[in-house]
């Protein structure tokens, strides 16, 4: 009999364990949308994407049962790829208080997580330029991410002849050639670049800095994934993975670590 109880036990322990790697298997891959922008998603020296939003996804997503991928689009098709389910989530340093997109509010072509770290736009200028208050970009070409806050906050300044480009390392390239006068940029890209290595001509007008903007995770609106993304963030933020994630990816004054605020 004490075999038998022995032998009915075993095979409850099997299918406990066959069942949970179903429902591992069940959840599949999550695919994160990115573009490569240092500290938030890059590549190290050996070709391997690293960085804050990376790292973070990586952790919240396999804590929730999911294999991660990572997919680069261009910023101006990031609504276009989560509506086809090209990508499963926009997170590489989203404005989402203040941008909007031909006069729509992000918040209404998706949801949002919670804000997870504060940001600004930037003008990055030549280090012998003379633009130091607004009036100086009147006729000015400015450039920016096409689709990015960064055009929304170039294109608000009088006088501006604004140029889109794909990618917001491309705009320090133009400026830094100078074939435009300034570039709008995240301050979290712009404290990586600029003022260094190929960008050491390059200077941030502080003066012409934005209000304080916030980054969040976009998902296609009505998602179950913004809830419980939410939820792990808040649990990550608890047991000091997020403080360790800031530190080492020197974004400790910005990355939000206290989500109780947002519920």
């Amino acid at each position: 009999m004490k075999k038998l109880l022995a032998i009915i036990l075993c095979l409850c322990m099997v299918f406990a364990f066959a069942a949970c790697g179903e429902k591992a298997e069940e959840k599949g891959t999550i695919v994160v949308g990115y573009t490569i922008y240092d500290p938030m998603n890059y590549l190290d020296e050996n070709g391997k994407l690293i960085g804050y939003d990376t790292e973070l996804a990586e952790k919240v997503f396999t804590n929730l049962g999911y294999e991660v991928s990572f997919k680069e689009i261009q910023w101006e098709n990031k609504y276009t790829d989560l509506d086809s389910k090209v990508i499963d989530c926009i997170w590489n340093g989203f404005t989402c208080n203040t941008a909007d997109d031909d006069g729509i509010a992000r918040s209404e072509k998706v949801d949002f997580s919670y804000n997870y770290m504060e940001n600004r736009q930037v003008i990055v200028v030549n280090a012998d330029s003379a633009i130091a208050k607004a009036e100086d970009l009147n006729g000015k070409i400015g450039l920016a991410e096409s689709g990015s806050a960064g055009e929304t906050y170039a294109k608000s300044f009088k006088g501006v002849v604004f140029k889109g480009v794909l990618k917001q390392t491309d705009t320090l390239l133009e400026v830094n050639a100078k074939t435009a006068d300034f570039a709008v940029v995240d301050a979290q890209l712009a404290k990586s670049y600029v003022g260094k290595g190929d960008y050491a001509n390059l200077k941030v007008v502080d003066a012409l800095s934005s209000d304080v903007e916030y980054y969040g995770i976009g998902f296609r609106k009505g998602s179950e994934l913004t809830a419980n993304v939410n939820a792990e963030l808040e649990k990550l933020g608890a047991d000091g993975t997020i403080e360790e994630l800031a530190k080492k990816y020197g974004v400790e004054t910005t990355a939000i670590k206290d989500f109780s605020d947002q519920k």
